[in-house]
């Protein structure tokens, strides 16, 4: 009976630590470059439009609001619309308790014909040489003052009829029955629906940068992912700062609409304040923030990602401006650049959400 033994012989001991190697630098190898799935573009250059969002309410257009107050301090005797509800010109609004107004005017009317007669009396004396010439001269001034007095009060009378001077919407009201009122007290506001600005809110920073006449698109809401309104003009930046909000108002103007605006809805807007018509444009997917910086992934010709930083100029729709940091011709990483790491290999990704948000390309195979 023969027992077998395995002779370790330099050459076969050389081979097995060839293989081993071998072995050990595969293994090596897929540790440095692990497979990560993920979606990349080449970065090109294209058209890019900087915007400024801001948040608005659509208000009257100056010229086309009318704002009553009291012609005299007294009480509301009644009060004939509600706010929202559209009027007529000439329709009846509030209606002041008329009880002064009327003795008013009848006192006024009744001084007046005092200084009247007064008047005639003081010139047949004159002339008859009676009293001197300036005792007629005195009754003809207090006739005077009398009959503005009168002209005064009938007038007070017919405006404490609050009646609106335009035809549209009630869109302020600070009336109640009974109330007593003064006239530095704005009673009802009028509105015409048909001529509306949008007034939106900016810091007094980026208001350096809007002016007339740039493009506005408008959105419904407070983002611009609300139901898309239109696209209106700049026509005019306040040079005032609110003291509430402390925003500077930007008045815009859009002359269509695919639906009528409404007073007081909440509008955003997003202002071209800057054209740049070759820029490198990335998708806002591509980013990956690290502290207060960010980086993407640059896909070399191997397929091996490698993170580089890079600075974002502005952002939009369309995907963000790097000013620096990339070149054209470069492909990077989109959709999946969260789950890459460095020095990972790139393996293509089919997924029906790829591609969704790239804003320059479509996905492409490295």
């Amino acid at each position: 009976m023969y027992i077998y033994r395995r002779v370790m012989t330099p050459m076969w001991i050389a081979a097995s630590i060839a293989v081993a190697c071998h072995k050990g630098d595969e293994q090596s190898t897929a540790e440095v470059h692990p497979s990560v799935a993920a979606n990349t573009i080449v970065v090109t250059r294209q058209p890019f439009t900087e915007t400024l969002g801001a948040i608005g309410t659509v208000a009257g257009r100056s010229g086309h609001t009318a704002t009553l107050s009291a012609p005299a301090p007294g009480h509301i005797g009644e009060v004939l619309v509600t706010t929202g509800q559209t009027v007529q010109a000439g329709q009846v609004l509030i209606r002041l308790d008329q009880a002064p107004f009327e003795a008013a005017r009848q006192s006024a009317e009744a001084a007046l014909a005092a200084a009247q007669r007064a008047a005639e009396r003081q010139e047949r004396l004159a002339a008859e040489g009676i009293v001197p010439r300036k005792d007629a001269e005195q009754a003809q001034a207090e006739l005077a003052r009398a009959r503005a007095d009168a002209v005064a009060a009938r007038r007070s009378e017919q405006l404490s009829i609050l009646k609106s001077p335009i035809g549209g919407v009630v869109t302020r009201l600070s009336a109640s029955l009974g109330a007593s009122v003064d006239p530095s007290q704005p009673l009802v506001e009028i509105t015409d629906p048909g001529a509306v600005d949008v007034l939106l809110g900016v810091t007094p920073t980026d208001a350096a940068r809007v002016r007339p006449p740039q493009r506005v698109a408008l959105s419904a809401g407070q983002s611009s992912s609300g139901e898309r309104l239109g696209v209106g003009q700049v026509v005019d930046v306040s040079s005032t700062i609110d003291s509430t909000t402390r925003s500077v108002a930007v008045r815009v103007r859009a002359p269509t609409t695919r639906r009528p605006l409404r007073i007081g809805e909440t509008v955003f807007g997003e202002i071209g304040v800057a054209t740049h018509p070759a820029a490198l444009v990335i998708p806002a997917e591509s980013l990956v923030p690290e502290g207060d910086q960010f980086h993407v992934f640059v896909v070399d010709a191997q397929g091996i990602a490698h993170a580089r930083e890079v600075k974002v100029g502005a952002r939009s729709e369309v995907g963000v401006l790097i000013t620096e940091g990339l070149k054209a011709g470069e492909r990077i990483v989109t959709y999946g650049a969260y789950g890459v790491q460095d020095s990972a290999k790139v393996v293509p990704l089919t997924s029906p959400d790829s591609g969704k948000s790239t804003g320059t390309a479509k996905p492409d195979k490295p």
